[in-house]
Parts: structure tokens; C-alpha cells; sequence
């Protein structure tokens, strides 16, 4: 009998072990895809010239526009009024939601596009990132960091007004896709990358390089300036055939639940014409458990055999849709 405990004890342990093994990533986190900060780039000390940008009347410092209670608002009769928790957040606790996401929700590679999303989803979001059921695999990630220690203070009625403001704003094109073996060699700044200065070029390899197409522009949060996204030849292919056959039983087809043109279906999100480096860093996510609430655990039996070149596909192929 007590060798059949013992024998019971040592197979608990390998089961835990087991488990262990398969919560854990069988490879780093992808740099380009979450991207840290080096603190001797960023941030850029501030100066007190007005800046403008085109087609806007408005003008602002480099300081005002790095005001993470204030964010720059460049063309404000391109959307509604925000609310005060979108525009200002609430000192000192809760960042402004228009700073990362920007005044019309299409945010920037390093974080979420929350243009579009059904309100519930992104309360749902919230939700998660309160409980602990959403991190990043990487720890370092600064924005996912500060949606756990800062706008998880947001009030419930704060989150909700700022999930309806988002939930009604149009999603438009805002990366460009490119197929291409040779890149612009760049750099981690602002956590995104950037081109070197001066520029030079290098094989793509295995990655997605994302990158704004007016750096300019996106530092001083230009909302109407977006970003181009080259990635590997033939992605788009493979990808295409992962996400619209499921990859001979990798995964199901992604419009099974997002839809057939894959701009949501109910509360499943739209995920055409999104950030390709927000798509592999989500799947990442998901696969490693870092990601963990109700509406992810589908997800992650979608993802479990997905290699990171699988991702890169099938992020190409998705985020080259129209949104």
C-alpha cells in the first residue's frame, strides 16, 4: 500500500510537472514584437518650440504632447467629444486613455487599437487586467505594466464611459503591409522600433518590423499618421491559409469566431486591419498563459500549436484586411 502512495506521489509530481512545461513558452518573447525600452534612448528631453502637424490648425511643446494627463488632441472634428476619463484620466492615479490610445482609439504597435471594439469586450479586458488574468509574458512590457498598476484604479462607471467612447469610434487603415527579405535596420525607442540613423538595411529573418511611417509625427502623438509593418516574404500566403483553413488542424478557421470578414461577431473582437506586432503579442500571450481569463482559454487551445513562425503568418495575412 505504501508503495502505491509512493508510486501515486511521484506520478502527481510529474503531472505537475508536465503542466508546468506546457504553461511554459518554448521560446523568449519576441523583442520586435514586445518591445523594451533602452533607458539611455528615450525619453526625448521636451522643449518649449510649437510644433504642428499637417492638417491641423492646432499646436503644441514637445512637453504638452508627452502629457500623460493631456494628451494632445491634433484633430479634434475627427471625433466626438472625449469624455473627461479619455481626455484627462484622473491625477494622480489614472492616465489619460486618449495618451496611449489616442484621441480616435487607433493606437500605436506598443499597445491596443481600441477603435471599434464592442464595449463590453474591452470592460471584460479591464476586468481581466484587475484579477491578474491578463499580463505579458514579458514583465518588462511597459504598457501592459501600466494598465495593471494605473488604469485598473479606474471606477467602474470610469471604464465603462471610456469603453462606450472607444466602442463608437470608426476603425480605419492604419498599418501598411509589406512583403520584403530586406529591411531598414532598426532600434527599440519609445517602445517601438525605429530606423537607425543613419539608415542601413539587413535581412528580415523570422520577425515583423513595425515602425511608424512619419517618426515625427507619431512622437508628437499625430493620430492621422500611421505605420507600416514589413514582414516576410510569403507570409501573406501562409497566412492566409492558416487563418481561412485552420493549417491541416493547427488551429480552426479565425472566422468561426470573428467573423467572416473577420470584423467581429458579437463579442469576439474585430481583428482585420490590426497592429500584425499587438496580434503576435496577444497569441504569444495566449499561448504562454499570460493571458488567462474566460474569453482567452478558447483561444489558447487555437494557439497551442502555433509555432512563432505560425504567428508571424498568420498576423501578416490578418492585418493585411481591410479593417
Amino acid at each position: 500500500m505504501g508503495h502505491l502512495r509512493a508510486l501515486l506521489s511521484v506520478f502527481s509530481l510529474l503531472v505537475v510537472a508536465f503542466i508546468a512545461f506546457a504553461d511554459t513558452p518554448n521560446q523568449a518573447t519576441p523583442y520586435w514584437a514586445f518591445c523594451v525600452n533602452p533607458v539611455t534612448t528615450y525619453p526625448v528631453k521636451p522643449d518649449n518650440q510649437l510644433r504642428h502637424v499637417p492638417n491641423s490648425t492646432r499646436t503644441f511643446t514637445t512637453a504638452e504632447t508627452q502629457d500623460l494627463f493631456n494628451p494632445p488632441d491634433w484633430h479634434p472634428s475627427d471625433h466626438p467629444p472625449m469624455p473627461d476619463i479619455v481626455a484627462h484620466g484622473r491625477k494622480p492615479d489614472v492616465f489619460a486613455c486618449g495618451y496611449c490610445h489616442l484621441p480616435n482609439g487607433q493606437g500605436r504597435p506598443e499597445n491596443s487599437s481600441l477603435a471599434g471594439l464592442p464595449a463590453d469586450y474591452i470592460i471584460h479586458q479591464m476586468s481581466d487586467f484587475r484579477s491578474g488574468a491578463r499580463k505579458s509574458s514579458e514583465p518588462r512590457h511597459l504598457p501592459v505594466a501600466n494598465m495593471i498598476s494605473r488604469e485598473t484604479k479606474a471606477t467602474g462607471q470610469e471604464t465603462a464611459t471610456a469603453a462606450e467612447y472607444f466602442s463608437k469610434l470608426e476603425r480605419k487603415p492604419w498599418i501598411r503591409i509589406v512583403e520584403t527579405n530586406t529591411i531598414p535596420k532598426t532600434h527599440v525607442a519609445g517602445r517601438m522600433l525605429v530606423a537607425d540613423t543613419p539608415g542601413a538595411t539587413e535581412p528580415i529573418g523570422q520577425r515583423i518590423i513595425e515602425m511608424p511611417e512619419d517618426l515625427e509625427r507619431t512622437e508628437l502623438r499625430d493620430d492621422t499618421s500611421g505605420f507600416v509593418a514589413y514582414v516576410p516574404e510569403g507570409s501573406l500566403k501562409r497566412g492566409k491559409w492558416l487563418v481561412t483553413t485552420g493549417g491541416d488542424r493547427k488551429m480552426s478557421p479565425c472566422a468561426k469566431c470573428h467573423g467572416q470578414d473577420l470584423r467581429g461577431s458579437g463579442n469576439d473582437p474585430p481583428i482585420a486591419g490590426r497592429s500584425p506586432s499587438y496580434i503576435v503579442r496577444q497569441l504569444f500571450d495566449m499561448k504562454s498563459g499570460a493571458r488567462s481569463g474566460a474569453l482567452s482559454l478558447q483561444m489558447r487551445r487555437q494557439v497551442a500549436k502555433l509555432s512563432l513562425d505560425d504567428m508571424i503568418a498568420v498576423a501578416a495575412f490578418v492585418s493585411s484586411l481591410k479593417p
